[in-house]
């Protein structure tokens, strides 16, 4: 796999990969080898498609003592849901967390998932033993990866974790610089993000790809361990996953050291996953970049030394100089691949994987996947010559192949002459007809049909029929399913429920069905004539209302092989007793009012109870008259002949009232002719002011006054119940509008001059009436005419003496009034 295309090089290290609980592993393996050194351990980058030459492993984790143990033993192979082989065609689609695609997007070909999405203490693992060749002293593996993992609050030693371990196997070392223990908990690698859509309460954190690079330079000749292990959380609660991608390069020379003689420029990229760069001349005495590449434009001399100094993430590896010899001696071959077939527009391969540092180019572009990279997928139309342009990124070295994409397409349209559904015995028939083929084999229900290989072939039985075609290129493809149906006409009947005419009340019609058919299963529509189907073969079914219906079943064994038999029942309606009560006063009729509904004809039955010893059995009882207020329950119990059970019965409270005694409002004084607005009890549903003179309406409880004369008024106040109370009110005219508050009042509580109170005049509005002690204070105030001080403060009667009143109102006539003055209270 290829280490220089995947997304978001962010050159963190390896030590950047956080695990959480069931944490799943994925290598991207990738084909780097023959462009700058020699080719990886056999299928260390998975491209075989098969765990070849990997040891899996499984087992357990526990947090002991306040350490993290991972205990792993050989499975043998591969375990499902553990250890997985994945492909990159066509794919895997995307990480439903972190919405990054889950193959490595450089152009490997597979990838392998270790581990899965459920919690539960698990581990597991997969290591790789190999020897590096004895001359190669620089020598490095380069991986990338994504993570996604839940983020629990978890201490650091129950925390989910991967170790990669690396180990010289041949002096029982281990190599501490390449060797790391990643976990969520104190981490200092940038790159994370919270997902938007973690499935849980539990937040998701994920990292899109990142390459990384083990530095294994110095060990030429020995033999490496590479183990890469997953644990879950020791609370067995949550999931972690990982991708990673192991590259094919296996050299410590960096890309873009060997260049092209005609390149304009030269960018050579440092190992990846380190914190910081800084780039130097031969002998470290001048700095010509800080970031992991660096381009040189025009390139320089060939056999120019330069240096790059390794800052590691801290806790995460060792600081290290690399030195890298710049060389024109590149060479580029463009590798379009072998000439391939495409069967039906199928997508295949064509070109190699990707090398670092090249640049690619297709044409035509047509039925290309993407026609700018080494290895896109191909579905022409029809055949069709590619050619691929390849050259170093410094615009040098500039190469062509070509590729030929053969298209076969074959027709797989699948005619039917007649129809699809069809009775016997009535002149039908169907025939399926194909395009013509080197080989044709046709099924019913999956099943090859000995000896049907011929274009159109004649259905004598009901299936699901299909065709493979094949030509002479070794294409094949099948067609659309036909679905033939083909029966006899059934004998549709069933036995009849044994009472056909039933009450609604507990309702419940059975009907057996007794319908035959020879050729065809039969299916089965009961039509229960309120607008309610059924499927089922018997039945048996309440209606929800009363009424006539008539039940039909159809019976069918195709779409138009059908029979029907039909059978009318009746719902008789059950009497639903409803009736209404209005309040009464006493010593006036109390009348029920009957609601009950008809019942399609059917007489009803009445029984009343009328709530004082009296029945009736009328439709419409006689009133009834009480004396004495209170609330009387009264019941209505109904049937009908054909329906005597069960007996429905309705109950309610009359309420009898009795009337309010009246009472005589306060006086008013209106100015002559001006309005003055006055006011009633408001307890009825009417209202009558007796006499109407001098008022604007007699059936307000605000009327408004107006007139030259005193005037006496009965106001009557009349109830829902008919009860009937006279209220009285003096109206008494004046010249003009005036304030008076009496000079004395007594508050004992006698009913007499007990409040200290304006007396208006013509005033519509009282803003304020205050009343205050010899010193100043103020004891009272209101805002309004009553009820007036009663001589207390804070409820402590006082003692008598002389007060100060102060009063302000507005007149009818829309002035000001303000009025002051002295009482005395007398005790």
């Amino acid at each position: 796999m290829q280490n220089s295309t995947c997304p978001h090089r962010e050159h963190n290290s390896i030590k950047g990969f956080l695990i959480s609980c069931a944490l799943l592993l994925f290598f991207c393996p990738g084909n780097n080898a023959g462009l700058y050194a020699q080719l990886c351990p056999p299928n260390i980058d998975f491209e075989s498609s098969t765990f070849d030459r990997w040891t899996c492993h499984t087992g357990s984790v526990a947090a002991v003592s306040g350490q993290n143990i991972i205990s792993l033993t050989p499975s043998g192979s591969a375990i499902a849901d553990r250890h997985t082989m994945m492909s990159a065609n066509p794919g895997d689609g995307l990480d439903p967390f972190g919405g990054f695609p889950v193959n490595c997007p450089n152009g490997s070909g597979h990838s392998i998932k270790l581990g899965n999405t459920s919690g539960g203490g698990e581990a597991e693992g997969i290591s790789y033993t190999f020897t590096i060749p004895a001359n190669e002293n620089a020598y490095t593996l380069i991986y990338n990866y994504a993570v996604v993992f839940q983020d629990p609050n978890h201490q650091e030693n129950e925390q989910p974790r991967m170790e990669i371990e690396i180990t010289n196997v041949t002096d029982n070392t281990v190599i501490s610089c390449a060797s790391f223990t990643f976990r969520p908990y104190g981490t200092t690698l940038p790159g994370f993000k919270v997902s938007p859509n973690p499935g849980s309460n539990t937040p998701v954190l994920y990292k899109d790809w990142t390459p990384v690079s083990i530095n294994l330079s110095g060990n030429a000749g020995k033999t490496i361990r590479l183990f890469f292990k997953t644990a879950d959380c020791t609370f067995r609660r949550h999931f972690g996953y990982a991708y990673i991608d192991v590259n094919s390069e296996c050299s410590g020379t960096f890309v873009g050291a060997t260049y092209c003689r005609d390149d304009t420029a030269i960018n050579v990229s440092g190992p990846y996953g380190y914190q910081g760069y800084t780039w130097y001349n031969s002998n470290l005495s001048q700095v010509l970049g800080n970031q992991q590449v660096l381009t040189l434009s025009p390139p320089p001399a060939a056999g120019t030394v330069v240096a790059v100094k390794l800052v590691p993430y801290a806790g995460y590896g060792c600081p290290q100089t690399l030195f890298a010899q710049l060389i024109d001696t590149l060479t580029v071959v463009s590798n379009a691949g072998k000439d391939v077939l495409s069967c039906n527009r199928t997508p295949v391969q064509v070109g190699a994987p990707p090398k670092p540092g090249l640049v690619y180019r297709w044409r035509p572009t047509a039925g290309l996947s993407n026609p700018n990279i080494a290895n896109p997928l191909a579905s022409p139309d029809s055949t069709t010559t590619y050619v691929l342009t390849t050259n170093h990124d410094g615009g040098g070295c500039i190469t062509t192949d070509t590729v030929v994409v053969k298209a076969s397409i074959i027709n797989n349209t699948i005619q039917l002459a007649g129809v699809a559904d069809y009775c016997l015995g009535r002149g039908d028939s169907a025939v399926l007809q194909v395009a013509a083929a080197d080989s044709i084999q046709w099924y019913r229900d999956n099943v090859a049909i000995p000896g049907a290989r011929q274009q159109r072939y004649k259905v004598l039985t009901s299936g699901a029929y299909y065709a493979t075609l094949q030509n002479s290129d070794g294409c094949s493809i099948s067609t659309p399913v036909q679905q033939v149906n083909i029966a006899s006409i059934p004998a549709s009947g069933f036995v009849p429920p044994d009472n056909a005419n039933q009450c609604l009340v507990g309702n419940k019609f059975g009907f057996i069905n007794t319908s035959t058919n020879s050729i065809g299963q039969m299916e089965y529509t009961w039509l229960m004539g309120d607008g309610s189907r059924q499927t089922s073969r018997d039945i048996n079914y309440s209606y929800p209302r009363a009424g006539v219906y008539k039940v039909k079943l159809i019976v069918s064994s195709n779409k138009v092989c059908a029979d029907s038999t039909d059978f009318t029942v009746q719902v008789y309606p059950n009497a639903i007793a409803d009736f209404s009560l209005r309040p009464v006063c006493v010593d006036l009729p109390a009348q029920p009012v009957n609601n009950t509904s008809d019942t399609l004809g059917s007489p009803v039955q009445y029984l009343w109870n009328l709530g004082n010893g009296q029945t009736s059995t009328l439709r419409t009882p006689p009133a009834q008259v009480f004396k004495l207020p209170g609330n009387y329950s009264i019941s209505l119990s109904v049937n009908t002949p054909q329906c005597p059970t069960p007996l429905h019965t309705v109950r309610q409270t009359l309420v009898v009232e009795r009337p309010r005694n009246g009472i005589r409002y306060p006086d008013k004084y209106a100015v002559i002719n001006l309005p003055l607005p006055l006011e009633s009890r408001n307890f009825g549903d009417s209202i009558l002011w007796t006499p109407g003179i001098s008022l604007n309406t007699r059936t307000s409880d605000r009327p408004m006054f107006t007139g030259a004369n005193d005037q006496a008024y009965a106001i009557a106040i009349k109830t829902a119940a008919g009860c009937t109370t006279v209220d009285s009110l003096q109206v008494k005219t004046v010249k003009q509008v005036e304030m008076y508050v009496p000079t004395a009042f007594t508050p004992n509580n006698d009913g007499r001059n007990d409040f200290l109170h304006p007396v208006l005049m013509g005033i519509v509005q009282v803003r304020y009436f205050r009343v205050f002690n010899r010193w100043g204070e103020l004891v009272y105030q209101m805002h309004s005419d009553r009820p007036g001080w009663d001589g207390t403060v804070k409820g402590v009667p006082q003692q008598s003496q002389t007060v100060v009143w102060a009063a302000e109102g507005i007149g009818v006539d829309g002035k000001t009034y303000t009025r002051k003055g002295t009482s005395v209270l007398i005790r």
